[in-house]
């Protein structure tokens, strides 16, 4: 279960973050690192700080985009100090988090997504993922360094998988019935916006219908099955438009 649990650092400016960010991992029983756009990497630095860690950074993956990361997940929380504008759902403990990202890592891969040091996840970051999360803290003073956050949440999600009782033991859900991933979620809204826009229903260019519509669906949390019903229903919408607006 907490192989399927990982851990993302979007375009992190220290090397030593990395190392550290890796052995808050290990001492958490996590190993599942993922780096988008890291500024140094591979770096001694890194190396040093993960102190007994080492494999995690050496086996660290390198994406270039955060949406090549958490394609295969089918929850994704971005650890955030703030609220953005976009209203994704939001735990307001992060104990209540680790358990619903827990019972997800059951059968699937799940994923935590750590900003830059300076000014963390952009809305854009933000928006491809599922839910949000704040580490409660000082109101004068809430700072924390990028690798204690990462040490924060994996204790959270540790003590979750830890505390699991036996008894609460569930089979593997059905594929379809299990949370379509990030790719599928993609795949899905795309296909939505195309069909809004050539049935008319589009017609202001800087209108928010779409980002609105994601929002929607985010709450909603579609399982696989209902996602595909609902491609469903566009494709049969689409038979309905001229031949040459498909």
């Amino acid at each position: 279960m907490l192989s399927n649990i990982r851990i993302v650092l979007v375009q992190t400016y220290h090397p030593g973050n990395i190392g550290a960010s890796a052995r808050a991992m290990k001492t958490m029983g996590l190993t599942d690192l993922v780096l988008v756009n890291p500024r140094r990497f591979p770096d001694p630095e890194a190396m040093r700080l993960a102190a007994g860690a080492e494999d995690l950074v050496e086996r660290a993956r390198v994406v270039g985009s955060l949406a090549e990361a958490v394609a295969d997940c089918v929850q994704v929380v971005g650890a955030s100090a703030r609220l953005r504008s976009l209203p994704l759902p939001h735990f307001d403990e992060p104990d209540a988090m680790a358990r619903k990202l827990v019972e997800h890592a059951a059968s699937d891969p799940v994923a935590l997504v750590f900003g830059r040091e300076r000014f963390g996840l952009t809305n854009d970051e933000i928006r491809l993922c599922s839910h949000q999360v704040s580490i409660p803290a000082n109101p004068d003073y809430g700072i924390l360094n990028l690798s204690q956050a990462v040490q924060v949440l994996a204790y959270e999600v540790f003590t979750a998988w830890r505390r699991r009782p036996h008894s609460d033991y569930r089979p593997t859900l059905p594929a379809e019935q299990r949370p379509p991933t990030r790719e599928q979620l993609n795949h899905f809204h795309d296909h939505l916006e195309r069909v809004m826009q050539v049935s008319g229903f589009l017609t202001q260019p800087h209108a928010h219908t779409a980002s609105q519509l994601q929002t929607l669906f985010a709450r909603a949390q579609p399982s696989r099955k209902e996602l595909s019903l609902l491609r469903g229903l566009l494709a049969s919408l689409e038979s309905y438009l001229p031949e040459g607006e498909r």
